[in-house]
């Protein structure tokens, strides 16, 4: 039996969907209880732990997720630890090692240093996931303005990601809890090629067959439209300042090395997402 925490989140329903695939029993905790096919639930918030030992009865293996678990990710190694479980398998990120105030995602409740560390430190089998940026945030960052219009108004045209498409992420999630390939490693995880941003919109709109047009605005005006769009002011600042840096997006082979096939392109990933940028009906 494997816990998932985060299972209806991007990863999570992907990796949760494999596991099943190869016939592995599956628990998840989730706050609000929503049946998943093939899963047994267990009502619960893996940030609030206290109360939760009875969902590790019988498991194994623990897919730990650093949003879903906030800042309990040691408290939840630990009962884990307590209840039998073998394996940890923490999602960190690959800027990890930055200064936590340089880590954006932070802002928006991750907690990829904290899921790591408390993998590394439990005393089991444990590898800790460094995927780099995820391809859903082209949408996050575009997608409105891609449904409302030809135009994505955003700053650093140039700056450049390789973006990895979250099935993959999944794929050496499920290798990770399934085998012992991984143990003791902290793999940096990545699409298959670097793109500017400019180049990202370029191939949203060739996958869509729409003429979508990069407009560089200032980094001021974008941080100020996430924060309309319901994002963190602090998230946009540390974004901006991350574009500011300008390093460019470094490519690992540890996705193909690890699955033995390549990784998922980008235009794959906007091609199962295309009905998420589709033009609003006015």
């Amino acid at each position: 039996m494997l816990l998932i925490t985060g299972a209806t989140g991007n990863v999570g329903r992907p990796l949760v969907q494999l596991l099943i695939n190869e016939g592995v029993k599956v628990r998840a905790v989730s706050r609000a209880a929503a049946a998943i096919p093939g899963v047994e639930v267990v009502q619960g918030d893996p940030s609030r732990p206290a109360g939760l030992e009875a969902a590790f009865d019988g498991v194994t293996g623990l897919f730990l997720h650093p949003r879903a678990v906030g800042d309990a990710a040691f408290d939840l190694v630990a009962m884990a630890r307590r209840r039998g479980v073998r394996r940890i398998v923490a999602l960190a990120a690959s800027n990890v090692d930055d200064d936590l105030a340089a880590q954006p995602s932070r802002f928006r409740g991750d907690r990829n240093a904290e899921a790591e560390a408390a993998a590394v430190a439990s005393g089991l089998a444990w590898t800790s996931l460094r995927p780099g940026a995820f391809a859903i945030n082209a949408l996050l960052a575009w997608g409105a303005q891609i449904r409302a219009g030809d135009v994505v108004r955003y700053p650093y045209a140039d700056f450049t990601e390789a973006l990895v498409h979250e099935r993959d992420l999944a794929a050496v999630a499920a290798r990770a809890l399934l085998t012992d390939d991984l143990l003791g490693r902290r793999p940096v995880l990545t699409g298959p090629a670097s793109a500017t941003h400019a180049e990202l919109v370029a191939t949203i709109g060739d996958v869509l067959d729409r003429p979508l047009r990069f407009a560089v605005v200032p980094p001021a005006a974008a941080t100020e439209a996430m924060v309309r769009n319901g994002f963190p002011a602090r998230f946009g600042s540390a974004l901006m300042s991350r574009y500011a840096a300008a390093q460019p997006a470094v490519v690992t082979g540890e996705v193909p090395a690890i699955l033995g096939r390549p990784a998922l392109p980008f235009a794959e990933w906007v091609r199962e997402h295309a009905t998420a940028f589709q033009k609003e009906s006015r």
